[in-house]
């Protein structure tokens, strides 16, 4: 594997993680959202995630059996979770039912938490890993001094 490929794997999986990051952020920022736009309370999102071989041109996918499986990441899509609404009584809330129940949006913020390290510690595993690269790189120049 070539450094160019090394490093673009690598930024691949930056920008994946960065949505992961916004999509997380996006589910703290909206966890007392109790209407939105579409009606009804904040639904949580989740990014997906999905892979392809990291070739651009049809050299490339000729290439050795080590290129072969490399992959590159990237967000296939962003989906809203389709789990219930969680029922809180507040019969002084202005959104609440002829019960007293407000739907509040089904975020569990501690679970978020968790889920912002994980995608922390993945962004920073992905940006040692060009560094490595990059480091690679200059001690592969300083040879032909």
């Amino acid at each position: 594997m070539d450094l160019l490929k090394s490093m673009q794997i690598s930024s691949s999986g930056l920008a994946a993680n960065r949505k992961r990051v916004e999509a997380i952020s996006s589910n703290i920022a909206n966890a007392q959202t109790t209407k939105t736009a579409e009606g009804g309370p904040y639904r949580r999102k989740e990014v997906v995630f999905g892979s392809e071989p990291a070739r651009e041109s049809f050299d490339e996918l000729l290439a050795g059996e080590i290129d072969a499986h490399s992959e590159t990441v990237h967000v296939t899509e962003v989906v809203n979770t389709n789990d219930p609404p969680i029922l809180k009584y507040d019969p002084t809330h202005p959104d609440a039912n002829e019960k007293g129940y407000v739907a509040m949006p089904n975020v569990n913020v501690m679970k978020e938490m968790a889920d912002m390290i994980s995608a922390q510690r993945a962004y920073e595993a992905n940006i040692s890993a060009l560094n490595t690269s990059k480091g690679m790189a200059m001690k592969a120049l300083e040879i032909g001094r």
